[in-house]
């Protein structure tokens, strides 16, 4: 069964397609420009420079390789940047969702969409997959009407909402905790928000978590995050005491503090009910996350 993952080069991608490969499947990874990962010597495995946006490459593509799975992994995610330029946002985030779900129906391929708790408001936190949506800025609501667009596929659909995911990068931008070994180790201050709640999902956990959903055929909505409700600040502090490295550098803020174009939800943070009964999920605590994120 071959599978392909579009932002294969992305920080989740690295996991993703490790974890798949580990399982048995064969990988069509795709990203933008050169291939960044460390499996192109694993026979199941081959990678293709792909812009999901370009409907043609697309097409000679899914010709090609005919996936039976996709998992579109693929998106611009950062709230600011979709914000000030929502055109492009609403292009890579939600249209490019709907061209790759009408290519996937031409194979009666099954389609996996990850998305993010910024659905929610965040003014009730600790959501269900039931629970209602109203996102707050652009980038929730592109991921929103992308999600509305996956669950009209006519054939097998899964939607993954996760929350703040750290790790080590392997390939890809940095993340909250490695930002904090950065900043600290060059003496400098650190501004983190205390006023926003979260439950930061490791890594490899939502990795797993998606292979899982391939090998159960999982259908649906589901919530995938770590089981520690933290603030940002209180992630970092506990990243600075692993490290052992000087906690008066981080500066306890709350979000009125950052002049952002786009707004953050306070409160966000999943039930996981769901995922720990239909795909047998056990997230690690975060201060194992913390351990497997420096070693």
């Amino acid at each position: 069964m071959n599978i392909l993952v579009t932002g294969a080069n992305g920080f989740l991608g690295h996991y993703l397609c490790g974890q798949l490969l580990n399982g048995g499947y064969e990988v069509v990874a795709t990203g933008r420009g050169i291939c960044r990962l460390p499996y192109t010597s694993n026979r199941n495995f081959v990678y293709v420079e792909m812009d999901f946006t370009d409907q043609e490459a697309v097409n000679s593509i899914f010709r090609k390789h005919r996936p039976a799975i996709i998992i579109h992994a693929g998106a611009i995610s950062k709230p600011d940047e979709c914000e000030l330029d929502r055109s492009t946002a609403y292009k890579i985030n939600t249209e490019a969702t709907a061209a790759l779900l009408s290519e996937a129906a031409e194979y009666k391929s099954s389609f996996i969409y990850m998305s993010t708790d910024f659905v929610f408001d965040g003014e009730q936190g600790m959501y269900t997959e039931e629970d209602i949506t109203k996102p707050v800025n652009f980038y929730g609501q592109t991921k929103l009407d992308a999600e509305k667009i996956v669950k009209q596929y006519r054939y097998r659909w899964s939607i993954v909402r996760t929350v703040l995911v750290y790790g080590k990068p392997m390939a890809g931008r940095s993340n909250i905790l490695t930002i904090v070994r950065e900043k600290l180790e060059r003496g400098e201050e650190y501004k983190v928000v205390d006023d926003q709640v979260r439950t930061p999902t490791y890594v490899e956990d939502l990795a797993v978590a998606i292979v899982s959903i391939v090998k159960n055929k999982a259908n649906g909505i589901f919530h995938i995050s770590g089981a520690d409700v933290l603030t940002p600040y209180e992630m970092a502090c506990k990243a600075a005491d692993y490290l052992h490295l000087n906690k008066e550098l981080i500066k306890r803020v709350t979000a009125d503090t950052f002049c952002q174009p786009a707004k953050r939800p306070p409160r966000t943070g999943f039930i996981i009910d769901k995922a720990r009964k239909e795909l047998n999920f056990s997230p690690i605590s975060f201060s194992e996350g913390l351990k497997k994120t420096f070693e």
